[in-house]
């Protein structure tokens, strides 16, 4: 019986120009924990560079350049993307490119690797950092790992993480944190509930005040973080004829980088003064670190005013390692994760003109 014969290695052709290298990406599909194909090909395309010394651990890629120069940046990027959604292979029309992870964030990967191919003698020192298992929870990530294994690997100045930003620089990130508010009360027939403890009414004095909270907004070299403190899960009840003697309210806090997550936590308490609250997850915020030399720099040839990131990303890992960080890439952070996920052409051209001018001049 003859053996069924593997499916070809896909090669990718960095000479192309950006948007080329994203269609490219997109076409291999690399599902979060799937990314070992994609893996395989990127390494390959880097290892075949001669100015680069590549590593590797599990499916995250580091190249890097050892030119001696003042400075070391880091370009970051994640391999995976969420489940597809009939949307890969890519599709190119009226100048946008359509498929899943287009814009979250292949082009963003497919910007690095060009940065890779055609700039063997940057006026930094390079480390670039392809990674796994971003888009599920967080102990699979792999920029995590490498945070870990090899902190070594991630050595740098100043770092720009590729996500879609519509092409603007986002400064640092908010941090993240999950409670648990519970309340109790005792179990009774619903026909005799005077003979109970309604755990769910006692819990209205939480949402009372999540309705009546005034989120901070907090001014951060120049940037506004707003805050947000929002009931995301009510859990109670038993059946339909019993008065519950237990219930939680699962609140999202989203804090300002100036607040540690221990702030963050204690300022949560303190709003639900009286009840338990249990912590069960929670991520530290990203200081914008604009006024590092190179992020100067690099804000001065993008061109726009920074803003500030109103979410969670990465770039908290590279702050908790001392490096600044800030979010930049093509693409628009609201089609990620959708259906209809695409990315413009120009854009993916944009970012790749000016990271290059950046590490040119």
């Amino acid at each position: 019986m003859s053996t069924p014969a593997r499916p070809e290695q896909p090669v990718l052709d960095l000479s192309q120009d950006a948007v080329a290298v994203t269609a490219q990406l997109v076409d291999v599909p690399s599902v979060s924990r799937e990314e070992k194909t994609l893996a395989d090909a990127v390494e390959h395309a880097l290892r075949a560079l001669p100015h680069l010394t590549v590593d590797r651990d599990g499916d995250a890629v580091v190249a890097r350049t050892d030119l001696g120069r003042a400075e070391r940046v880091v370009l970051a990027g994640h391999l995976d993307t969420v489940p597809i959604a009939d949307n890969v292979p890519s599709r190119r029309a009226d100048g946008l490119l359509h498929g899943c992870g287009t814009t979250d964030m292949k082009s963003g990967v497919a910007v690095q690797l060009r940065v890779a191919a055609t700039l063997p003698e940057p006026n930094r020192d390079l480390t670039l950092v392809f990674y796994d298992a971003e888009e599920i929870a967080a102990e699979f990530n792999g920029l995590g790992r490498l945070v870990e294994r090899h902190p070594d690997w991630l050595a740098g100045d100043f770092a720009v993480l590729l996500e879609p930003t519509n092409a603007e620089v986002h400064g640092g990130c908010q941090g993240t944190l999950r409670v648990r508010v519970t309340t109790t009360g005792k179990r009774a027939h619903s026909a005799r509930s005077w003979l109970g403890d309604n755990a769910i009414h006692k819990a209205a004095p939480i949402l009372a005040r999540l309705a009546a909270y005034a989120p901070r907004r907090a001014e951060i070299d120049g940037l506004v973080y707003p805050e947000g403190l929002n009931a995301v899960l009510i859990e109670g009840g038993h059946a339909g004829n019993v008065i519950p003697d237990s219930c939680a309210v699962t609140v999202n806090y989203r804090f300002a980088p100036d607040r540690s997550e221990a702030q963050a936590l204690d300022h949560v308490r303190e709003v639900f003064d009286g009840f338990d609250v249990e912590l069960t997850d929670s991520a530290p915020g990203a200081l914008p670190g604009l006024a590092h030399p190179a992020a100067a720099a690099f804000v001065g040839v993008v061109g726009t005013e920074p803003k500030a990131k109103e979410a969670w990303t990465d770039v908290a890992r590279f702050s908790a390692l001392g490096i600044p960080a800030v979010n930049y890439g093509p693409g628009d952070p609201a089609l990620a994760h959708t259906r209809e996920e695409y990315v413009a052409e120009a854009a993916v051209l944009e970012c790749e003109e000016r990271l290059r001018r950046w590490l040119s001049a």
